[in-house]
């Protein structure tokens, strides 16, 4: 079962600095490209309606930026090294 999920659901090597918030931002952002992927797959077969997709990927983007916040990525921070940055 797990060899079906991996070919559906492929997830890329991290090669960005690794540190364990950008780690799990990563597979976050990868989480929400395939979700996101699907959606529109849907949409384009006709299974959703674009007013649907739209308002699901709304809510995926608003969770990634909840997650981006609470790791801590793009602030200013000596724990994270990162710069600032617009939301």
């Amino acid at each position: 079962m797990s060899d079906k999920f991996d070919f559906i659901n492929p997830r890329s090597r991290y090669r960005g600095q690794v540190k364990p918030e950008n780690l799990v931002f990563n597979a976050n952002l990868q989480e929400f490209a395939q979700r996101v992927m699907t959606i529109s797959n849907l949409e384009t077969g006709g299974k959703i309606s674009p007013e649907q997709s739209y308002e699901q990927i709304k809510l995926l983007w608003k969770e990634l930026k909840r997650s981006k916040k609470a790791l801590g990525i793009g602030n200013n921070s000596p724990f994270n090294g990162g710069s600032a940055e617009a939301s």
